[in-house]
C-alpha cells in the first residue's frame, strides 16, 4: 500500500470532527512530501531539530504539532512555527513557553498531558496534579499560551476494554475541567488521543486529534 492509499484508509475511519496528525518522525521529507500531495497538512515531530529541517523546506502551509516530550531548552527554536504542542506535563514548562513565546511575539496552543496508563514509562500530569495546578490559577497569566485541551496515553496492551476505560476517563476529566476552569473558553476543545493501534478505540470515546505514524508511513528506520 502506498501512502496516500494508507492514509485514505485511516481518514475513512474518521467521523467529522475528528483531525489526523500524521506522525512524521525519523521518516524521510519524500514521505512527507507523499502525504503532503495526498491532502495531508498536519503532522507530528517529537524532536524539535528534526521537526525545524523539515519545516525549513516542507510548505508554507504545514500545521507543525510537537508530540514528544519537550525539553525547555529546545523550545525557542521551534516557536517561530509551531502550531500546536501536545504534551505540557508541568506547569514549569507551560511557564517557560509561554516566557519564550512572549519573547518570539507569539501565542502557542497547548495541550496538557495527562498521564492515565497503567505502565511507568509515559510523562503527563496526575489528574490531582492538573486539577490543583489548574485551581491554583497561576496559567491564567501567562498570556503567551493558550490551553486548548488535553493529551493521553493509554497503556501500551492488547487489552482493548482497558485501552477504552483508559480513554474514558480522560474524556471524562476533559468534560470536568472544562466545565470547571474553562467554560468560557471555547477554544478548549482538543482532546489528543489515539495513535496507530488504538485510534479507533480513541475515536469512540470522544477524541478529535488522532495521532497516526506506521500506520501511514510504515514502521520507522532509526
Amino acid at each position: 500500500m502506498s501512502i496516500a492509499e494508507n492514509l485514505k484508509g485511516v481518514q475513512q475511519d474518521l467521523p467529522e470532527g475528528v483531525r489526523l496528525v500524521a506522525v512524521s518522525k525519523f521518516h524521510p521529507v519524500e514521505a512527507l512530501n507523499e502525504a503532503y500531495a495526498a491532502g495531508q497538512r498536519v503532522f507530528g515531530e517529537s524532536r524539535v531539530q528534526e521537526m525545524c529541517a523539515k519545516q525549513e523546506v516542507m510548505p508554507a502551509d504545514v500545521e507543525w504539532h510537537f508530540i514528544g516530550h519537550l525539553q525547555t531548552n529546545k523550545i525557542k527554536y521551534m516557536l517561530p512555527f509551531v502550531s500546536l504542542i501536545h504534551g505540557i506535563d508541568s506547569y514549569r514548562l507551560l511557564e517557560e513557553v509561554n516566557k519564550q513565546a512572549a519573547r518570539a511575539g507569539r501565542v502557542i496552543n497547548c495541550l496538557l498531558q495527562l498521564y492515565i496508563a497503567q505502565e511507568e514509562t509515559k510523562f503527563g500530569f496526575s489528574p490531582e496534579e492538573c486539577r490543583s495546578m489548574l485551581a491554583a490559577g497561576e496559567w491564567r497569566n501567562l498570556t503567551n499560551v493558550r490551553v486548548c485541551g488535553l493529551m493521553g496515553m493509554a497503556s501500551n496492551t492488547d487489552n482493548g476494554e482497558q485501552i477504552s476505560r483508559e480513554f474514558r476517563s480522560l474524556h471524562g476529566f476533559f468534560n470536568e475541567v472544562k466545565a470547571e476552569f474553562f467554560a468560557e473558553c471555547p477554544e478548549f476543545r482538543e482532546l489528543s488521543m489515539g495513535m496507530s493501534h488504538d485510534y479507533r478505540l480513541a475515536v469512540a470515546e470522544g477524541s478529535t486529534l488522532v495521532r497516526v505514524g506506521s500506520r501511514i508511513f510504515g514502521e520507522r528506520v532509526y
